[in-house]
């Protein structure tokens, strides 16, 4: 679980981080990160729609997100905004699969986000 500092929970929160951040997009997940005015350290957001199952199945698919985000979080710059949107695909995938797709989603928004070259 994250703690309660750590989250994003206002909808203008998530649409100024989508708009403004930069995106990495794999494909059971799409990574949104933006340097912000964050105070207190890093927060993130999830973002499961409909589209990626019923209830129990996004559910399901944030309980997983969450939990591979949470030691993540520590490695974000201190004023890092992050928004993890799931896709249909990440209601069939393992942990490890989330996983690989988050770290490798993180590596390139925060490659775009210092603005250094591939």
């Amino acid at each position: 679980m994250l703690p309660a500092g750590s989250r994003l929970t206002r909808r203008d929160e998530f649409a100024s981080v989508v708009r403004r951040g930069r995106r990495s997009g794999r494909s059971r997940l799409v990574v949104h990160i933006c340097g912000g005015a964050g105070d207190g350290g890093p927060r993130a957001g999830f973002v499961v729609s409909r589209a990626v199952g019923n209830a129990v199945v996004r559910h399901r698919v944030t309980r997983r997100l969450r939990h591979l985000v949470a030691p993540r979080l520590q490695q974000l710059p201190s004023d890092a905004l992050l928004v993890v949107r799931a896709l249909p695909p990440a209601a069939d995938a393992s942990s490890a699969e989330l996983a690989e797709d988050l770290d490798a989603g993180l590596r390139s928004a925060m490659r775009k986000l210092s603005g250094s070259p591939r």
